[in-house]
C-alpha cells in the first residue's frame, strides 16, 4: 500500500507542475495574445503533456516502465488526447452551450472541472495501460 500512496503523491506533484504549465500557457495565450479558448487550451495541454510524460516516466511510474520508450510515449500521448478531450468538452459546454464566457468561467470549466475529470482518467490509464511492469522472461 505504501508504494501506491507514494505513486499517488508523486502523480499529484508531477500533475501539479504540469497543471501550472497548462494554466500559465493557457492564460498567456488566451489573454495576452488574444487566441481563442479552445486553441489556447490545446497548445497549453500539449506543453503540459511533455512535462507530465517526463515526470511520469522517470519518477511516478519508473518501476512500471516496461515498454519501449517510443511505444510508451505514443500511448501516453493518446491517453492525454482523451484527457484533453475531457477538458475541452467541459470548456466547450461551459463557453458555447451555457454561454459562460468570462475568463473565470473558462478557467473553472477547462482548468478545474476538465482537468480534475481528465486526471482521474489519466491516472487509471497510466497505471494500468501505459506503464506496465517489465515482464520477466522464463
Amino acid at each position: 500500500m505504501s508504494g501506491a500512496l507514494q505513486r499517488l503523491g508523486s502523480f499529484t506533484i508531477v500533475g501539479t507542475i504540469a497543471f501550472i504549465v497548462d494554466i500559465s500557457v493557457y492564460n498567456v495565450l488566451a489573454s495576452g495574445f488574444g487566441i481563442g479558448p479552445i486553441t489556447s487550451k490545446i497548445a497549453s495541454v500539449i506543453l503540459a503533456t511533455g512535462v507530465s510524460w517526463l515526470g511520469s516516466h522517470y519518477v511516478t511510474f519508473r518501476q512500471f516502465a516496461g515498454r519501449p520508450k517510443r511505444e510508451e510515449a505514443v500511448l501516453f500521448g493518446l491517453t492525454n488526447l482523451v484527457g484533453l478531450g475531457i477538458a475541452a468538452t467541459c470548456l466547450f459546454v461551459s463557453h458555447y452551450v451555457l454561454g459562460l464566457t468570462s475568463p473565470l468561467a473558462n478557467n473553472i470549466s477547462g482548468n478545474v472541472v476538465g482537468v480534475l475529470l481528465g486526471n482521474v482518467f489519466r491516472y487509471v490509464a497510466y497505471r494500468f495501460f501505459v506503464f506496465r511492469p517489465v515482464l520477466e522472461h522464463a
